[in-house]
């Protein structure tokens, strides 16, 4: 059972009511496989819906009736997620405490605002189908995920389970002028760096990147490089899988921290060679380069946090240039860090 891509980087995921502008993506260079041929059926289960569907008269039967239609997801639901099992958190039984959960109104507004935001998801079913025929094209093998949506009060946003089942909240979805800020004031998840992506412009690239780390698998070590080159294949993967999302939105960067990054690139490379950062085996030194954060430490204010994912595309990109006839499921195949660098001879360009 996988679950539990439940770091920052997935707590996030939000749905909005603003479109982002996009730049254009140098990613031209990245041959995508032809799908012209290539079908994926997309199913997008409600569980939100379903969930605040239930009698509370008559709770624990219809909980029990949900749990057997939604199988794996519902377990993960209600014990994983809720805690309904836990008689520090639900002390009266589970029942009890759902009955609460859905009657609370707060929850009930929250829900409420969800329907509005989201009466249906067809516009992004439509990007889904194009990111899972890319999908199946690269990864034969791989099951067409099934996505399940849920309302989770602000805990979690995504994750993977099961056989690439993917699960996406979309309380974490409901643009910039839902009120964040005034959950959690103190929660760093709540910040303003991080808020401005709330929102549905963020839902499918955030729902699918825990499926592409997966694919990838974790980092080849411990050292900053290994982060940087297996973020940079999460990254190329997704500019393959989602050709018409805004660059932006893929990377998660303003369209001028993407410009800056595009300027600076040898700027970048050189200040991680100079820091002898590149080999770091500290993750407290060097994890804001590879993780959500403001900014990236020693270099400018416009510098967004995460320039190590960036310079990992380009790292990555430059292996698929050198190498075109190994095609993108190499990437996953690719362990050895050092070995990648080699074979790419990455370059930044001046």
């Amino acid at each position: 059972m996988r679950y539990y891509h439940m770091k920052i980087s997935t707590l996030v995921l939000f749905s909005a009511l603003i479109v982002l502008a996009g730049c254009s993506s140098p990613d031209s260079d990245i041959d995508r496989p032809d799908i012209s041929g290539v079908t994926a059926e997309v199913e997008i289960r409600r569980f939100d819906r379903d969930l605040f569907a239930l009698d509370t008269s008559n709770i624990q039967a219809d909980r029990q009736e949900l749990m057997e239609r939604y199988g794996e997801f519902a377990e993960l639901y209600f014990y994983q997620i809720l805690g309904l099992n836990d008689p520090r958190i639900a002390p009266e039984g589970p029942d009890t405490f759902l009955t609460g959960l859905l009657t609370y109104p707060a929850t009930r507004k929250l829900y409420d605002t969800i329907q509005i935001v989201y009466p249906d998801l067809e516009k992004e079913r439509q990007t889904f189908e194009t990111a899972f025929r890319y999908l199946k094209a690269i990864f034969p093998d791989r099951p067409t995920p099934r996505i399940t949506t849920f309302l989770s009060e602000f805990s979690i946003a995504n994750f993977i389970y099961g056989q690439d089942e993917l699960a996406v909240g979309l309380d974490f979805y409901l643009g910039s002028g839902y009120p964040y800020v005034l959950i959690d004031p103190s929660n760093a998840v709540f910040s303003d760096y991080l808020t401005r992506t709330y929102n549905r412009d963020h839902l499918v690239p955030r729902t699918i990147k825990p499926l592409l780390e997966d694919i990838v698998g974790p980092p080849g070590g411990e050292r900053l490089i290994d982060h940087i080159v297996r973020n940079g294949k999460v990254q190329v993967l997704m500019d393959v899988l989602l050709p018409d999302v805004a660059d932006t939105a893929r990377i998660e960067f303003t369209p001028d921290q993407l410009a800056w990054c595009e300027e600076n690139e040898q700027n970048i490379w050189a200040y991680f060679l100079s820091e002898n950062l590149l080999y770091s085996t500290d993750y407290k030194e060097y994890r804001k380069y590879v993780e959500y954060s403001p900014h990236s430490p020693g270099m400018p204010l416009e510098a967004p946090g995460r320039t190590g994912d960036w310079i990992g595309k380009q790292i990555v990109r430059a292996w698929l240039q050198r190498h075109p006839d190994q095609g993108l499921a190499a990437l996953a195949e690719r362990m050895d860090t050092q070995v990648f660098l080699e074979e790419a001879r990455y370059k930044p360009k001046r």
